[in-house]
Formats: C-alpha cells, sequence, structure tokens
C-alpha cells in the first residue's frame, strides 16, 4: 500500500512508463514469493523474535535503495555498455523485490503468527485489535505518505519510513517473545506455563503437503489472494482510476478514510464473533462485497458507485483480516504455521504483483481501467459460487468437538 504511493513520483523521477513500473514491481514481487515459503521455515525454525529483528532492518535498508536508485542507476550508465533505462528497471526490481520480501511478506507473517500463539480462547478478539491496526495503516498509509511527500519531497518520505521500521526492529529485540512457555505463562495470560513439549503436544500436525493438498486451503487462499491483487491494483493506480471517473487527486486519497472507517468497524465486530461461529459465512460475506465494492469501482464517476466502493472495499477488506489471521491456524494448527502461512502470503504478494500490472495493460490496450473491473468480478462470482457450494469439514465453532 506504500509503495503504490510512490508510483507517479518514480514514473517521473525515473523515467519509466507506468507498465514498465508495474512489471518491475510483478518481477520483484514474484521473486520475493519464491522464497516466502522458506521464510516460513525459518519462522518455523528460528521463532518470531530473530525475524522480527531481522526483517524490519531488511525493509529499511531496502527503502534507503529505492530513494537512491535513480542516482545509482546514472553511476552505473557511465561504467556499464547498458542503456540507462535497463538500469532503472533492474535497480527498481531489486527494491521491490526487498521490500515486499522482507515487508509485506516476512514481516507480516512473522507479526501474525506469534499473536496468535499467545491467544487461543480470545484469538478472534484480539485478531480484531490487531486488525484494527492493519486496516488502519493500509487504509490510513496513502494519505500519511502523500501528505509526506508533498511536505518533504519522496526522499524524504523514504528516509523517514526507513527510520520508523529500523527503530520497531529495535523494539521487537527487546518486547517480543516466542510464545508464553518462554515467560512461564500459558495463552491467554494463564498461570505458570506447562512447558514447550507440554504445549507442543496439544498442537495440530498438519503439515504444508497437507494443506497443499486441501481443496478448501486453495479456496481460501484464492479468496485472500483476490483482494491482494484488485485491492493493491486500485491503490497503485488510485490517481488514475479516479481521473478516468472525473475525480481529482485530492479525492482520490480521500477515499481511503470512509474505506478505513467500514473496514475497522466491520473488522472489530466480525472478529468478536468469530469467537463464536464457523468461518465460512464470513468468506461468503467478504467475496459478497468484494462484488459490491468492484460494481461501485466500475461506476465510479457517480456518487452511488464512490459509497458503494468504499462500503464493499471496506467491509471486504475488514473481513479479509479476520480470516487472514484465523484461517490456517484453526484449520491446520500452530506446529506447521509458519510453512503454510507462508505458502499464503508467497500467492496473495504475488497476487498483489499481477493486480497493477492487469490494470495498466486495460488501460494501454482498452484505454480503460473498468475492464480489468469488469475480469476481477468475474472472477469474484466464481470463488463466490465454489465458497457456498464446497464443503468445509474441519470448520467449526471454537472449543466444539
Amino acid at each position: 500500500m506504500g509503495m503504490a504511493v510512490f508510483a507517479d513520483e518514480f514514473i517521473r523521477a525515473y523515467g519509466l512508463s507506468r507498465t514498465e513500473l508495474a512489471t518491475a514491481y510483478l518481477f520483484g514481487t514474484l521473486a520475493s514469493a519464491l522464497l516466502l515459503t522458506r521464510a516460513g521455515r525459518w519462522y518455523d525454525r528460528y521463532g518470531a523474535r530473530v525475524m522480527l529483528v531481522i526483517a524490519p532492518l531488511g525493509l529499511a535498508v531496502m527503502l534507503v535503495f529505492l530513494s537512491m536508485a535513480d542516482g545509482i542507476a546514472v553511476r552505473l550508465s557511465h561504467w556499464l555498455p547498458v542503456m540507462a533505462d535497463w538500469i532503472v528497471f533492474v535497480l527498481l526490481f531489486i527494491g521491490y523485490f526487498g521490500v515486499r520480501f522482507a515487508g509485506q511478506g516476512v514481516l507480516t507473517s512473522a507479526s501474525r503468527n506469534v499473536l496468535l500463539v499467545w491467544f487461543e480462547r480470545r484469538r478472534g478478539l484480539v485478531s480484531g485489535v490487531r486488525g484494527v491496526f492493519v486496516s488502519l495503516g493500509f487504509s490510513l498509509a496513502p494519505l500519511l505518505l502523500a501528505w509526506l511527500i508533498d511536505d518533504h519531497g519522496w526522499r524524504a518520505a523514504l528516509w523517514i519510513l526507513a527510520a520508523l521500521v529500523a527503530g520497531y526492529g529495535l523494539v521487537a529485540l527487546v518486547a517480543i517473545r516466542d510464545h508464553p512457555s518462554q515467560c512461564g505463562l500459558e495463552a491467554d495470560g494463564g498461570g505458570p506455563g506447562r512447558g514447550a513439549a507440554a504445549l507442543a503436544s496439544t498442537l495440530p500436525d498438519r503439515t504444508l503437503a497437507e494443506a497443499r493438498r486441501d481443496p478448501v486451503f486453495w479456496l481460501y487462499a484464492s479468496a485472500l489472494s483476490m483482494h491482494a491483487l484488485f485491492g493493491t491494483a486500485v491503490t497503485f493506480h488510485v490517481v488514475a482510476i479516479f481521473g478516468e471517473a472525473g475525480r481529482g487527486r485530492e479525492e482520490a486519497f480521500a477515499y481511503f478514510l470512509p474505506q478505513a472507517i467500514v473496514s475497522t468497524v466491520v473488522n472489530l465486530t466480525a472478529s468478536a464473533a468469530a469467537d463464536r461461529m464457523r468461518l465460512k459465512p464470513l468468506l461468503v460475506v467478504m467475496l459478497l462485497a468484494f462484488c459490491a465494492g468492484a460494481i461501485g469501482l466500475i461506476n465510479l464517476a457517480s456518487t452511488w458507485g464512490y459509497w458503494l466502493l468504499v462500503a464493499g472495499f471496506g467491509a471486504g477488506g475488514g473481513l479479509w483480516g479476520v480470516l487472514s489471521n484465523l484461517f490456517f491456524i484453526r484449520q491446520f494448527g500452530a506446529l506447521h504455521l509458519g510453512e503454510i502461512s507462508g505458502l499464503n502470503t508467497a500467492l496473495t504478494v504475488s497476487a498483489s504483483a499481477l493486480g497493477p500490472l492487469l490494470f495498466s495493460l486495460a488501460f494501454d490496450f482498452g484505454g480503460r481501467f473498468s475492464l480489468a473491473a469488469w475480469a476481477c468480478l468475474c472472477a469474484l462470482i466464481g470463488l463466490l459460487s465454489v465458497s457456498v457450494v464446497l464443503r468445509q469439514p474441519q470448520d467449526r465453532v471454537p472449543g466444539a468437538g
């Protein structure tokens, strides 16, 4: 979400077309996705504390690198017999790879997974509280970063972001512990812990291989990835999409505020309810909400289309936060959570890379972003149909037999 705000700045600074920038984003993101399942194994082996220190520091380095990429390209063009445009493209590929791998890949997965093992009875509610910060961060980041860029310039905005995430790595070093047993506690703040061995013996042992054979895994992973594809594409091209509908840059970034409010309210409500219900109804409602948002995007020039986009993407994003937090640990347990959620993260990150390119190509060859929105709507309707008819035998109310 943060990188999307810099898209127009990068186009001007680096001299690339919108499709060339989206292609660099695609390749960098796909390359990062190839390593995310392995990063999940690192999480299972080394624990959250190690990953939550290394990932922010790596992300900070990559943000600084992106701020210097155009200058590096000029210097390299004097030494290498290669066109400057190709050098810029490769440097952006490296930068996007690092940001997506360390940031939305490792940092997102590790911070989510460590929280889930600290809570059991109130896992849904706690995930909802976390989801408030995630939803607000995703929704308000474009507004805040646009303000930073306007006031300080895009390079300084990247440096400020780098300082913030590096500082988080230091906080994680001091504050994070991998699970309650390390502190003599049980989940949900219970008394003296039973020890790591006793805790591990209670965990389901479904493996990554079993997850890959489960059609329910692919249904949820596809639905979560569809949001990543569609939502990232809209954010990446938000100024151009709103411009096509006759709306200005200020209105494009202001859209994220009401969406954040809707997303936060839905996330908190659904997370509290999820502790007492199955997840399938939430999946169906999420896909319905995204279908409504797609219809709103296609009709963005109208007032009702704008508010349908706000409500649909806001509600869908709030439910996405609930399902991305709870589905994998409920369905497969915590023993191999890093690997399994790492595969899902690889899929969602890959989808988020395809989205901006899909919308760019729709505009280049069809002259309208709405052509890509129609394609997304058809895919959402297909997923909705499967979610209604596919049986989910492992989807139970928490605590039920």
